[in-house]
């Protein structure tokens, strides 16, 4: 859904649409489970700068391997999120500055508007775990068989290793001159 700024200009618009799983693309590790349920309402708050600002709530299942065990698991986002967007031409950037908090929810836009399922998307990036794990009671894998610890215990011996004298192993003493 394309939100244009002549039709902001006119009136707010407000939105409430499902997209089907498969539709948006995330990144490599993340895939959409379920269909996102998005609603809410895009307004030109600021015709004079061609501030647009967002404000909505999506619900979505998404699926990613799990960091411990690489099997496929299920995370539901449910977030509300209000999202100010300005003309790419308001952008004074470069070099590098400290922003605040409320600068963080800033974006900017180019050319006659909005995309909404690119907004969405971003917004289920931000909104997902940064590490997914499948269960707070995962085992992951063996480091030595690779079996999952979770459908089977290996018979595996990890010998905890102390690496504090680790280098201390490398050094030779130079035998004494005579």
């Amino acid at each position: 859904m394309f939100v244009s700024l002549q039709e902001l200009e006119r009136h707010a618009v407000d939105f409430k649409i499902d997209i089907p799983a498969g539709e948006i693309e995330y990144d490599g590790h993340l895939k959409q489970a379920t269909p996102l349920h998005a609603e809410g309402v895009v307004e030109l708050t600021n015709s004079a700068i061609g501030e647009i600002q967002i404000r909505g709530s999506l619900r979505v299942t998404v699926e990613s391997a799990c960091d411990r065990c690489l099997e496929t698991a299920s995370f539901p986002i449910q977030k509300e999120f209000a999202l100010s967007y300005y003309p790419v031409e308001q952008f004074q950037g470069g070099g590098e500055d400290e922003i605040d908090e409320e600068e963080s929810e800033i974006a900017y836009y180019d050319g006659g508007g909005l995309q909404l399922q690119d907004i969405l998307r971003e917004v289920v990036l931000l909104s997902a775990p940064m590490q997914f794990i499948c269960s707070e009671s995962c085992k992951g894998i063996c480091p030595n068989c690779g079996q999952n610890r979770n459908q089977q215990d290996c018979q595996c011996q990890v010998q905890p290793v102390d690496d504090r004298w680790t280098q201390l192993k490398a050094i030779r003493i130079a035998p004494a001159p005579q």
